[in-house]
């Protein structure tokens, strides 16, 4: 009975052998990541926000074309906190696997992002680390900066599996690590061989061919984002110096146009200057229609304070655009220090250039009268008006501040000192220059 069905194995034996087969095959085809999609992204240059714009949409896309791996290739020096901490939740909200390939560098807010990727691979010349938080003026940050930032290197580490010392040690340099020979009171920088030994990389690659084939998609279809002319500007414009730069040509541009003839090239330059600063913003995605609105607004109301005096709508008009800027982003403390410094420079840049250039020489003597007529430099008028001074009496006309006033019943054509008076404000003439009638308004107190 044992022989009569032994032939029944045989059936048996073949499934299991092509099942087999087909066990060992299956692997091979996946290993080569044929019909697979990858992305590769690069971050570049420094981290703002423009850059967070840009990862913003190129993510967006990997996501919609069911990319099965993104790659970040990363070479930056770091960059702007809020933007790094933007772009880590980014990379959170990701389901996709993600790898970061440091070609270079990722220091500072670089290292903070690579720690977001599932896997670090890196160049066996870079380097990731020294990410002390900097100032704009090169002092290091407040003690409550350094605690905040600390704490989130050493989460984002933790969140990808990784000992959270070292990133920690990355953001403070008082942690001092002996076992690796670090220098004590410098952030820790880790190159290629101290990054795998402390498992903050899964290896070091020579190049983009070998990561795939270690990633297991050397047949893998590859789309390299690439960063529109629109977003490269969008990120220059973004950069916090730049952004500096702008206001401050800005500002200076309005206070040299005051000082000036009709409109020229300092009135152009302020316009275009807060042009691009709104167009950099736009594009980047941080300036919505509500900034344009109060832009416009501001300078409407600027330029009607040229035609209705009081100061209460040019008042208005500038707070108005300061306030266009801070919507335009959202690091109130970045956008402010700009603020700050553009104001320092445009006021300090004004007053020399009304002491040393406006009224005396330069090109600004060609286009503001600063002559006068006084008795001390040989001019007197055909009648003497001298007994003219203390006489009071009232303006008839808005004085802006020249107009007219009545004095017992004399009609005066006659101008204030520099300030507007209403119309039917009592006045006193305090200085004549020939024709010239000076007068001030009588407050309360001295009538």
């Amino acid at each position: 009975m044992k022989k009569r069905y032994s032939f029944l194995w045989i059936p048996l034996i073949i499934l299991l052998l092509v099942a087999t087969m087909a066990g060992i095959n299956a692997p091979t085809v996946e290993a080569t990541g044929a019909g697979k999609l990858v992305y590769v992204i690069p971050i570049e240059n420094e981290v703002e926000r423009g850059l967070e714009a840009f990862l913003r949409r190129t993510t967006n896309e990997a996501i919609e074309a069911n990319a099965d791996h993104i790659i970040f290739e990363i070479n930056t020096p770091g960059g702007a906190v809020d933007a790094a901490d933007n772009i880590g939740q980014i990379l959170q909200a990701i389901d996709i696997p993600t790898t970061a390939y440091i070609r270079s560098r990722a220091l500072s807010a670089g290292s903070y992002i690579a720690l977001f990727m599932d896997n670090i691979y890196m160049n066996p010349q870079a380097t990731m680390g020294a990410s002390g938080i900097i100032t704009q003026d090169g002092n290091a940050a407040d003690a409550k900066a350094q605690s905040y930032w600390r704490e989130a290197m050493g989460s984002a580490a933790e969140a990808g599996g990784r000992d959270r010392i070292y990133a920690e040690a990355m953001a403070d340099a008082s942690i001092d690590l002996p076992e690796l020979n670090a220098p004590t009171g410098e952030f820790l920088t880790l190159g290629p061989t101290k990054a795998l030994e402390v498992g903050y990389s899964q290896g070091t690659v020579n190049h983009r061919a070998e990561l795939l084939t270690v990633l297991g998609f050397p047949d893998a279809t590859i789309v390299e984002a690439e960063i529109t002319p629109a977003e490269s500007v969008a990120r220059f414009l973004t950069n916090s110096i730049v952004v500096s730069i702008l206001l401050t040509l800005a500002g200076l541009g309005f206070v040299i146009e005051l000082y000036t003839a009709g409109f020229g090239i300092a009135g152009i330059t302020s316009i275009v200057s807060l042009i691009l600063f709104f167009y950099g913003h736009a594009v980047a995605g941080f300036a919505g229609f509500e900034v344009l609105v109060l832009l416009i607004l501001g300078i409407g109301l600027i330029i009607t304070e040229f035609f209705v005096p009081g100061g209460i709508l040019g008042g208005l008009g500038v707070l108005s655009i300061v306030a266009s800027l801070f919507f335009a982003s959202d690091n109130i403390f970045a956008i402010g220090m700009s603020v700050l410094l553009a104001l320092i420079i445009s006021i300090a840049a004004s007053v020399i250039l009304y002491k040393k250039i406006g009224l005396q020489k330069g090109f600004l003597r060609h286009i503001i009268l600063s002559d006068r007529e006084t008795p001390d430099r040989g001019y007197t008028s055909a009648t003497d008006r001298k007994d003219w001074i203390g006489r009071k009496g009232t303006a008839l006309t808005p004085l802006r501040p020249s107009g007219t006033g009545m004095f017992d019943d004399d009609r005066i054509d006659i101008v204030s000192e520099g300030t507007f008076i209403k119309t039917g404000q009592p006045v006193e003439i305090v200085q004549v220059y020939g024709s010239r009638v000076v007068v001030k308004e009588i407050t309360n107190e001295e009538a």
